[in-house]
C-alpha cells in the first residue's frame, strides 16, 4: 500500500509524475482550486478586519472526499500545486479542505516535470510559505471588491451582466485611449529623396538617401524642388567609404510575456491558446517508448535565469552540433534584473535531446510550433551573437550630403536557430566594389512622397507587452484579462487588431468619471508592488486591504447617489412595433442598441436601431446612421443600405470641403477631407 500522497493540480500532470515515483507514492488531483470565495456574496467580512470566507467550490465535494480517504491512509502527504502564488494558495486551501494540520505533511516544487526534479523536490520540502499565500489572498480580496461593489453601478448605468475589473478596467482604459489616439491623428506630409547611381565595375545600381537631416526627411515639398534641382546634373563626389562590424545581440529565453509576444507573432496564437498549448506541454505529453514527459519548464515565470545544469547542458549541446565558435561567453549572457518570481526560470525544453524534430510525430500541429518557438529560442539564448560587416559611403553634391549603407551578415552566431523581428538588413553587395577613388555616375533622383502615420491599434501582442512595461498585472493574468474583455464585447479583435465597442466606450467612461483610481496605470501599477512587498514579507497583508477598501467604498457610495439621478430609462423611439402598435423603445444589448417592443414579454419584436446623425449621406443624400459591424465595431452607414454601400469609420461632417467640395470627417478638433487628391484640413466649427 502506498504510504505517501502527492497531490497535484491537474490530472495529465498526475499521469506524468506518477511514473516517476515507485509503488510508495499515490499521486492524486486537485483539478485546481477546491475552496474560493462565495459567488452569491462579496465574501470578506469586513467588520471583522477584512477576514475571507472560504467555502467549498460547488462540485468538488466528491473530490475532496477521495483525497480525504487517501490522506487517512497516507503516512506522509505532499502538496505538490505549481511553483507560484497561485499554486501555493491552492496547497494552502487543500490542506484546511483536508485538515492536514495533524497529519505529517509538506510542501513541494518543481519548475519543470522530469523524474530528477520530482525527486528532488521531494528531498527539499518545506512548509507552506504564508507570505505567497498572503500575496494571494490580498490580490484576491481586492479584486473581489472592485467587482462586487462597483460591477452593481454598470449594471444600473449601462445593462446587466456586466462586470469591472482592478486590471480589466486598465487594460480597456488603455485601448479606448489609443483608438482615441487614432481618431484624433492628423496625418503629416513629408518627403524623402535617394539618388540611384552607377559606378564602373558594379552591376547593379546604388541606392544613396538624402542625409540632410537627422532621420532623412524633408518637410515640403519646396524644399524637395530645391535640393532636387541643385543636385540635378551635377557630379557626386565621395567623401569616404567606411567598414565596421556590428554585431547582433543574441535574445534572452522566454518569460510569459514574450513568448506570448513571440507566439503572437510567429505562429499567430491568441494569448489564451499560447497558455493552453504550454500548459499541455509542461504538464506532459505521450512520447513512444518514454511515457508522458513534461517537455517544457513552468510557464507562468517574469525571470530569465537559467539553471547552471540547464545552461552548462546547452553549451555542450552547441558545442557538439554548431561547433565551439558559436558557444556564448558566459560574460555575454544577462541574467536581467532580479524580480519578485525569479525563483523560477526562463520557460525553455526539458531535455534539449528532445529536438522539435524528434517530436514531430507526438506533437500536434500546435504543439510542434510553440515547442519548436521554446527550444530554438532557448538554443540562441546561449549562443554567440551574429556579426554584419557593414559599408557606410558618403556623397555630396552642391553641398547637400548623400549617404548608402550596406550590411553583409558575416557570422550567423544565433540566427543559425533563430531569426529574430528587426529592421530589414540593406544587402547592397554591390557597395563591396566601392572606394574613394571611385566614379559615381547619377541615374536618376528618387523624390518620393509620405505621410506620417497614427499609432497602431493594440494587438494582443503588444498590449501584453504594454502591460508589462506599466508593471500592471502578472504573466498569470495577461491571458485571462484579454480574454475577459473579449468575451464581455468591450473589445473585438479583427485581422489581430482590437477595437474598441460601443459598450466597451460606454464602460470606460462610467469608470473613468466615477472611478478614476481604479484605472489610473500608476495605482494599479503600485498595488503590484505592494503585493511583491507582502510576498517578501516586508508588508502584512490586512494593512494593504485596509488601506484600499475604505476609499473604494467612498467612491462607490458617492457614485450610487450621482448615478441615480441619471439612471438610463428606455427612450421611446418614433418607430411603431409592427405587430402591436405600441411605439418602440431603445434598449442597451451586448452588442449595442436595439429597438425593442416595450410590451415585452407579451410583445417580443426587436429590430436593428440607427441613430442618425443628422448629416446626408455623401453617395445618394439619404440620411447616415450610426451602425455596428457584425464584431460590435461602430460605424458610420447609409440607411438606404443594400442600395447604397456608404460607409466610414470616422463620422462625416455636414461640412463639405472648402478647396473641392468633397465631403469631410472629424478627427478630433479638425474636420479632414476624404479626397484622396485634396485631404485638405481645416478646424471644426
Amino acid at each position: 500500500m502506498a504510504k505517501n500522497l502527492l497531490i497535484v493540480e491537474s490530472p495529465a500532470k498526475a499521469k506524468t509524475i506518477k511514473k516517476f515515483l515507485g509503488s510508495q507514492y499515490e499521486v492524486m488531483a486537485s483539478s485546481g482550486h477546491v475552496r474560493d470565495l462565495p459567488k452569491s456574496s462579496t465574501g470578506v467580512d469586513v467588520d471583522n478586519d477584512f477576514e475571507p470566507r472560504y467555502i467549498t467550490i460547488r462540485g468538488k465535494g466528491e473530490l475532496l472526499a477521495g483525497l480525504r480517504k487517501a490522506v487517512k491512509k497516507a503516512d506522509k502527504v505532499y502538496l505538490a500545486t505549481d511553483p507560484d502564488r497561485e499554486g501555493e494558495a491552492i496547497s494552502w486551501h487543500l490542506s484546511k479542505a483536508l485538515k492536514l494540520e495533524d497529519k505529517n505533511y509538506k510542501r513541494i516544487t518543481f519548475n519543470e516535470i522530469t523524474k530528477k526534479a520530482v525527486q528532488n523536490s521531494i528531498k527539499q520540502a518545506r512548509e507552506i510559505n504564508m507570505d505567497l499565500v498572503d500575496a494571494q489572498q490580498a490580490r484576491r480580496v481586492i479584486d473581489r471588491f472592485v467587482g462586487y461593489e462597483i460591477s452593481p453601478l454598470l449594471w444600473a448605468k449601462i445593462k446587466r451582466g456586466l462586470s469591472a475589473g482592478r486590471v480589466q478596467s486598465v487594460a480597456l482604459s488603455l485601448i479606448c485611449d489609443r483608438e482615441a489616439e487614432i481618431t484624433a491623428f492628423l496625418p503629416e506630409e513629408y518627403y524623402t529623396l535617394d539618388a540611384a547611381f552607377t559606378c564602373k565595375g558594379v552591376k547593379k545600381p546604388v541606392i544613396a538617401h538624402y542625409a540632410g537631416t537627422k532621420d532623412g526627411r524633408v518637410s515640403s515639398r519646396q524644399e524637395l524642388d530645391e535640393i532636387v534641382k541643385a543636385v540635378s546634373g551635377k557630379a557626386f563626389s565621395i567623401d569616404s567609404v567606411k567598414e565596421s562590424s556590428r554585431t547582433k545581440k543574441q535574445p534572452q529565453p522566454f518569460t510569459t510575456s514574450t513568448l506570448q509576444q513571440e507566439a503572437a507573432r510567429k505562429c499567430n496564437f491568441a494569448t489564451a491558446k499560447t497558455m493552453r498549448v504550454a500548459q499541455q506541454l509542461y504538464e506532459g505529453i505521450d512520447i513512444k517508448g518514454k511515457g508522458t514527459v513534461g517537455l517544457i519548464t513552468y510557464l507562468r515565470t517574469d525571470s530569465v535565469r537559467i539553471s547552471e545544469e540547464a545552461h552548462s547542458a546547452a553549451k555542450a549541446f552547441i558545442a557538439a552540433n554548431y561547433g565551439e565558435n558559436y558557444v556564448a561567453d558566459d560574460s555575454m549572457i544577462s541574467q536581467g534584473k532580479k524580480k519578485i518570481q525569479d525563483a523560477h526560470e526562463a520557460i525553455r525544453p526539458t531535455n534539449l535531446e528532445m529536438t522539435p524534430a524528434s517530436l514531430s510525430g507526438a506533437l500536434s500541429n500546435d504543439q510542434l510550433k510553440l515547442y519548436r518557438l521554446i527550444y530554438n529560442r532557448f538554443l540562441a539564448s546561449r549562443m554567440q551573437s551574429a556579426v554584419y560587416t557593414t559599408t557606410t559611403v558618403k556623397l555630396e553634391a552642391a553641398g547637400y550630403p548623400f549617404r548608402a549603407s550596406a550590411s553583409k551578415l558575416s557570422f550567423d552566431g544565433f540566427m543559425a536557430v533563430y531569426a529574430v523581428e528587426s529592421d530589414e538588413e540593406e544587402q547592397n553587395k554591390s557597395l563591396s566594389g566601392i572606394s574613394e577613388s571611385s566614379e559615381l555616375v547619377l541615374k536618376e533622383l528618387l523624390p518620393q512622397q509620405h505621410f506620417t502615420q497614427p499609432p497602431a491599434h493594440y494587438t494582443e501582442a503588444t498590449l501584453v507587452k504594454t502591460l508589462e512595461e506599466l508593471g500592471i498585472g502578472r504573466p498569470s493574468t495577461y491571458a485571462p484579462t484579454i480574454s475577459t474583455i473579449l468575451a464581455r464585447r468591450y473589445i473585438v479583435k479583427e485581422n489581430k487588431n482590437l477595437y474598441v465597442t460601443e459598450l466597451g466606450e460606454a464602460v470606460n467612461s462610467m469608470m473613468k468619471q466615477a472611478f478614476p483610481v481604479i484605472v489610473d496605470v500608476n495605482f494599479t501599477a503600485n498595488l503590484e508592488t505592494l503585493f511583491d512587498q507582502i510576498e517578501e514579507g516586508n508588508i502584512e497583508w490586512k494593512t494593504v486591504v485596509r488601506n484600499f477598501y475604505p476609499d473604494l467604498h467612498e467612491a462607490v457610495r458617492k457614485a450610487q447617489e450621482e448615478l441615480e439621478s441619471v439612471e438610463i430609462a428606455d427612450e421611446v423611439s418614433d418607430e411603431p412595433c409592427e405587430l402591436c402598435g405600441r411605439m418602440m423603445v431603445i434598449k442597451y444589448g451586448p452588442h449595442g442598441k436595439f429597438l425593442g417592443c416595450p410590451g415585452f414579454p407579451e410583445c417580443r419584436n426587436t429590430k436593428p436601431y440607427y441613430e442618425k446623425i443628422g448629416v446626408p449621406c455623401p453617395k445618394c443624400e439619404k440620411e447616415l446612421a450610426i451602425k455596428m459591424s457584425k464584431k460590435g465595431r461602430r460605424y458610420y452607414g447609409c440607411l438606404g443600405f443594400p442600395e447604397c454601400d456608404f460607409m466610414s469609420w470616422l463620422r462625416p461632417s455636414k461640412t463639405p470641403c472648402p478647396s473641392c467640395g468633397s465631403y469631410m470627417v472629424e478627427k478630433g478638433n479638425k474636420l479632414v477631407c476624404q479626397n484622396e487628391e485634396c485631404k485638405a484640413v481645416i478646424d471644426k466649427k
